[in-house]
């Protein structure tokens, strides 16, 4: 839908009603992914919701759209000439219609996507409530409703933490907003970049942390200096391998509050400079590994080269959670869960010594 809102904005602002098709679910091999829209006025339509299979069928629905339903298209290998998939997956899709009367926050999401704000978008699709019944959540703040607040209350939560990890996809519920059951299908659309893991050093505990950070949605950057070490076979998680000094590579990007930095270098010709650089970003995490006494060198250091008290208290380090880890494995897992509390605010103690609300407003 990123790519097709300048034009339905156009649109929507001038008042008419528009059919737009989008995509919620898929399986197998199907062409696009959840989120993928085509928009049709008239003769006129923009986007794609299959790459070509079914265009047609799609643009005739959105074209008749008087009310919101979800369509199915799907076949199989020896009839992929059908009207359906050649690649013989299964796409589901959401035709519906939209105007500035249906959906007035339209305007606001697209002001927040132009501004590079995080904003979600949540509709019924499926089961018992209203289909195409839809909230838009900010992380501070909300808009519409899907029809019982117990709802609204889970999907908030759910929608947060996809938004805060770039995700788009189903969420399932019970009819009255139960999280163990999937009477009822939402799709949560976000608009975010997923937010980046730089991990400094190509050591074996930084392809752990790459493929732990893939898990949690992160776009993964591993840096080292060596050339040797620094290469896309030893890191298959990653998204890019860069071969550049730390230092000069994290002062060349832009740097965000939802950026995460792990320094696994413990190097100090490698991590004093990257440190001086990364405690005086934006970055919302920066970690470091290496021993407690590597740990005191290393703020000596670092005050040395002009750092005052409040940049060094941002450091973490060690690095992580204490869970007794030891392997690589075991240390990106709680470098995980360090993360994972600091964007929710959790305590970290087990849930049985805890009361009250499981899933909080955090800080994400």
């Amino acid at each position: 839908m990123r790519d097709v809102l300048p034009e339905i904005m156009r649109w929507w602002r001038s008042g008419q009603t528009f059919g737009l098709a989008t995509v919620v679910a898929t399986w197998s091999s199907a062409p696009r992914q959840p989120g993928a829209a085509m928009a049709v006025r008239g003769d006129e339509v923009v986007g794609s919701v299959s790459g070509g299979c079914v265009e047609g069928a799609v643009f005739e629905l959105a074209a008749e759209a008087g009310a919101p339903l979800l369509q199915r298209y799907g076949v199989s290998d020896d009839d992929a000439f059908a009207v359906g998939l050649t690649c013989g997956g299964i796409i589901d899709i959401l035709v519906e219609p939209i105007s500035s009367e249906s959906f007035p926050e339209l305007g606001e999401i697209a002001e927040s996507v132009k501004e590079h704000e995080p904003v979600a978008v949540a509709t019924i699709v499926a089961g018992p409530g209203q289909i195409g019944a839809r909230r838009v959540i900010w992380p501070a703040r909300t808009s519409g409703s899907l029809g019982l607040e117990r709802l609204d209350e889970a999907v908030d939560d759910d929608a947060r933490g996809m938004l805060a990890q770039g995700l788009t996809g189903i969420r399932h519920y019970g009819a009255q907003g139960e999280r163990r059951l999937d009477d009822l299908s939402v799709f949560v659309q976000s608009f975010a970049p997923p937010p980046r893991m730089l991990v400094f050093g190509a050591i074996d505990f930084a392809a752990a942390v790459a493929r732990v950070g893939k898990f949690l949605g992160y776009h993964v950057i591993v840096c080292d200096a060596r050339p040797v070490f620094a290469t896309a076979r030893r890191f298959p998680d990653a998204d890019e391998v860069v071969v550049k000094w730390p230092h000069d590579y994290l002062s060349s990007v832009r740097v965000d509050e939802r950026t995460v930095i792990c320094v696994l270098t413990h190097d100090p010709k490698f991590d004093v400079p990257l440190l001086e650089v990364a405690l005086r970003t934006q970055a919302g995490y920066v970690g470091a590994m290496g021993s407690r006494r590597t740990h005191d060198d290393r703020l000596a250091r670092l005050r040395e080269a002009g750092l005052t008290e409040e940049e060094l208290a941002r450091l973490r380090s060690p690095i992580g959670l204490d869970l007794g880890a030891r392997t690589p494995e075991e240390t990106a897992v709680s470098i995980a869960a360090e993360l994972i509390q600091l964007r929710w605010g959790g305590s970290g103690r087990p849930l049985t010594e805890t009361a009250g609300r499981i899933h909080s407003e955090g800080m994400g």
